[in-house]
């Protein structure tokens, strides 16, 4: 049991005619404050909702044969790249053969350039596709994904596995930033 004693020690008289006071003891008893501190962490850890894990829906398209493909337009694509080294390529409508069209970026600067499209093509047009090259790392994926959540970009394809020709493309401009 815990408890306080106030009580006073042996105190001298100061003067003549100062009578000696009566000497008690008081005592506080601290056994019901610990009690009552541990219903209130138990109260808090039930009543409180620990954080919940966060995800990102991502539409995936059906596996079925009859799924038609969706055109769109030249002017309204824009193909990112996801290079080495958190380096990203970006290019609008299709790609020259000579890769004068390709501009470099990164993820600091991409917000713009995807606000930017937005901006200049009407959202029926709007498509964006990821092409990550074979150095990118899965961070580099949800990082791009992320943009497109902030910038309520609706409608991207994620490409699962990227042509050859577009790997090489991608490892030209990478050892280009180097």
């Amino acid at each position: 049991m815990a408890d306080i004693d106030t009580g006073g020690g042996g105190h001298k008289k100061k003067g003549p005619g100062v009578k000696k006071g009566k000497k008690l003891s008081t005592r506080v008893d601290l056994t019901p404050m610990v009690d009552l501190g541990f219903l209130l962490i138990t109260f808090f850890m039930f009543t409180t909702t620990m954080s919940q894990p966060t995800s990102m829906h991502l539409n995936m398209p059906d596996d079925n044969k009859n799924t038609q493909e969706q055109k769109t337009k030249e002017s309204g694509s824009l193909t990112i790249w996801l290079g080495k080294n958190d380096n990203l390529y970006y290019y609008n409508g299709i790609l020259k053969p000579d890769l004068s069209n390709v501009q470099v970026t990164n993820y600091k600067d991409i917000r713009q350039v995807i606000l930017n499209k937005k901006q200049t093509t009407d959202t029926a047009d709007l498509f964006m596709i990821v092409m990550p090259g074979n150095q990118s790392t899965y961070k580099n994926i949800i990082n791009i994904l992320d943009e497109f959540s902030i910038n309520d970009v609706e409608r991207y394809a994620l490409v699962n596995k990227v042509d050859p020709q577009y790997e090489k493309d991608i490892e030209q401009f990478d050892s280009r930033s180097q």
